[in-house]
Parts: C-alpha cells; sequence; structure tokens
C-alpha cells in the first residue's frame, strides 16, 4: 500500500510540475530557461524541452553560468543535461573583470546588501538572457524551499521521526548527502541546540559591539531558533519570510534590470499545493532530499544529474572575485558610517575572516556609499 501511495503522489505531483511548466512557457516572445545543472533547473529544462519539442522542430534554449573555479564549476552537468535534453545550451564564463566592472552595477540593481555574490552569476545570465533576446527565462525558484532540499532541513526532519526511523534515515542521510556522519550530528546540535547555535555565532562575529552580539538572545532570533526544531514550521517559514522571499527579490531586480520576465514553475500554487500536502518522508526518503522530485524526472534525465549528492546553484568563483577586491575593503569598511554602528574595529582582523564574511562587510559599506546612506 505504501508502494503504491508513493507512486500516486509522485504521479500527482509531475503532472501538476509539467502543467505549470506549461502554462509558463506560453508567450509571444522567445522562451528560455535558467540552467545551473543542478536538480530544480535540471528538472525543468528537461520538462520544458520535451513540451516545446511536442509544438516546434527547434532546440529550447538555457543559458549557464560557468564558475572559474573547479569546486564551484558545475559545467558538466550543464552540458550532459544540455546533450540529454536537446537544448540549445549558451554558456557564459563571468571573468574576475567582468565582476570588478559590474560590482556598482549590480548592488544599485539590488538596492540593497546581499550576502553572497552568486547574486552577480544570476544578473550576467540575465544579461546573456536579453543579448540573445529570450524576453521570457524559466527559473528553478522554489524548489528547494517547498521540497526540503537543504541540508539545514536535516535536523528538523530527523527529529519529527521515531527513534528506529531517525536511526536507519539518519545514515542514510550520511550516505546520500555531501555531509558525513560526523558533520551531520553537528548540523543536527547546532540547529536543535539554541544555546549552542547562540555561542557559535557570537565566537564568529566576536568583531561586533556588545549590544549588537547581545542582539543574539534576543526573543526574536529565540522563536527563529524555535522554528528549526519542527519540520512543518520551519518549512513554511522559509517560504514565507526568509529563504524564498529574499531569493524572489533578487531574481525579480536581476530581471527587471535586464527587460525580462522570469516566470517559475516551482512556486505556481497547485505545485506548491501539492508540494506542501506531500509527506515529508517522500520529500526526504532513504536520506535523499527532494526525493519526489527525482523520481518524477528520472527518465527524463541522466542519472548522474537526478541522484547527484552535492547542490552548488550558479556558485560564483569567490575565493578569485573576493581576492580581486581586497586591497579596496579595509577603507571602505573604515569609511563606512553604519559599520562604525555595528563594529568594534579594535576587534575586527580581516585577515581572519572567511571570504563570505568580507564579502558581507564590504557589500554593506559599497551599498552605503552608492545610495549615500547617511544618519541623522
Amino acid at each position: 500500500k505504501q508502494a503504491h501511495d508513493d507512486e500516486v503522489a509522485v504521479k500527482n505531483y509531475s503532472e501538476k510540475f509539467r502543467n505549470a511548466v506549461k502554462i509558463r512557457m506560453r508567450s509571444d516572445v522567445k522562451v528560455g530557461t535558467c540552467l545551473s545543472g543542478g536538480l530544480d533547473s535540471s528538472s525543468l529544462a528537461a520538462v520544458a524541452s520535451s513540451i516545446y519539442s511536442e509544438n516546434v522542430n527547434d532546440k529550447f534554449n538555457a543559458i549557464h553560468a560557468k564558475s572559474s573555479e573547479s569546486e564551484s564549476d558545475e559545467s558538466y552537468f550543464a552540458s550532459i543535461v544540455a546533450e540529454h535534453c536537446n537544448l540549445n545550451l549558451n554558456t557564459i564564463e563571468p571573468t574576475t573583470a567582468d565582476f570588478v566592472n559590474n560590482i556598482d552595477e549590480v548592488i544599485y540593481t539590488q538596492e540593497e546588501p546581499f550576502g553572497s555574490p552568486s547574486i552577480f552569476m544570476q544578473y550576467f545570465v540575465l544579461k546573456k538572457a536579453k543579448e540573445i533576446n529570450c524576453k521570457v527565462m524559466l527559473d528553478g525558484q522554489g524548489g528547494d524551499e517547498t521540497l526540503l532540499g537543504y541540508e539545514k532541513y536535516y535536523p528538523a526532519y530527523l527529529k519529527s521521526l521515531e527513534f528506529s526511523s531517525f536511526i536507519k534515515e539518519f545514515f542514510n542521510s550520511s550516505k546520500n548527502s555531501k555531509l558525513t556522519k560526523i558533520e551531520l550530528l553537528k548540523y543536527f546540535f547546532y540547529f536543535t541546540k539554541y544555546s549552542i547555535r547562540i555561542k557559535r555565532l557570537k565566537q564568529k562575529n566576536n568583531y561586533l559591539k556588545e549590544d549588537v552580539l547581545n542582539a543574539f538572545n534576543s526573543k526574536t532570533l529565540k522563536n527563529l531558533s524555535s522554528s528549526y526544531l519542527n519540520i512543518k514550521q520551519l518549512q513554511l517559514f522559509e517560504i514565507e519570510k526568509t529563504q524564498l522571499p529574499h531569493l524572489l527579490r533578487y531574481e525579480d531586480k536581476n530581471s527587471m534590470r535586464n527587460s525580462i520576465e522570469t516566470r517559475l514553475p516551482f512556486i505556481d500554487y497547485q505545485v506548491l499545493e501539492q508540494a506542501l500536502s506531500t509527506n515529508n518522508q517522500l520529500k526526504i526518503k532513504g536520506g535523499w532530499t527532494k526525493y519526489i522530485l527525482r523520481k518524477s524526472v528520472e527518465n527524463l534525465l541522466p542519472k548522474e544529474v537526478v541522484w547527484r549528492k552535492n547542490k552548488l546553484g550558479f556558485n560564483a568563483p569567490e575565493q578569485k572575485w573576493i581576492e580581486t577586491i581586497n586591497k579596496d575593503i579595509p577603507k571602505l569598511i573604515e569609511d563606512s558610517k553604519i559599520l562604525s554602528e555595528l563594529i568594534d574595529f579594535k576587534k575586527l582582523k580581516l585577515s581572519d575572516l572567511d571570504k563570505r564574511t568580507k564579502w558581507k562587510l564590504f557589500n554593506i559599506a559599497k551599498w552605503e556609499k552608492i545610495y549615500n546612506v547617511r544618519f541623522d
């Protein structure tokens, strides 16, 4: 009976997803899709291509942003998806110069600070879409949030299981994700123990002023942390308030800046309803995240794409890019009025910070300068 129920759920999700893609391909102008090479964008590209080939004797367009750093390069997966699904693949590889020359442009476009240079990769993809006259672009935003695709969902999911299932799924999760058993255990304690999480946050951000550090103990953060213990609350919180809303803002601003309309089948209301009503043990099964999506597209994509363990998603070559602007970071941070309100500069050692934290501080200071932000 369980196997039959699972088959029905996969069939229902597959049908609703295909219909959502088909609706979003209605257009009087050229349509394409963003293709990172990950499961979500590959699934979308595969379904879109199969629909397109039914009506047009031509290849469906896809755009991929290749990273110049091997650890974040997904071009291999994008290329095998393109070949398997008969896509016309346009691959761009933004250089360090492209990054440097567009820092002001992308920060101005976003209108607010953002936490990762990956936003630049999305910007360059949509800029390419404009160049090849793809006025409508499909994208895979929402797949992770609706189908429990991030590793951070493991702790709350595991906590929701009975003990025997917990043990089995714990070992499966370490086998079928990029996390080792030790990493998964650390993840579990980090997200389920508020005190550990606060301690780590304070250690990592010890250069902040005392009153800012004390804010980590606020009621708001405690309520936020409690959501990580309940898989249903966590998923709704990520969809409605934290993860998905800011990803949609980034995409909307990048697309509008390039006069592109982006359409997102994963958050079609019927697809979303189907995803939220699906048993969590079909979203993560045997340790595989987004299991129901993998089963929905396993006949449309190469096996090594369907059953990939790692996920990146238009990751930028951050190490190279941030090293290039390293010389500009100290002065910009020191001149920032906003950061002077938050940071104890006596404790700040830029050489000790990881690249992502450096970027965040730089981004805030740069945004402040571009928009001439002032304090009373």
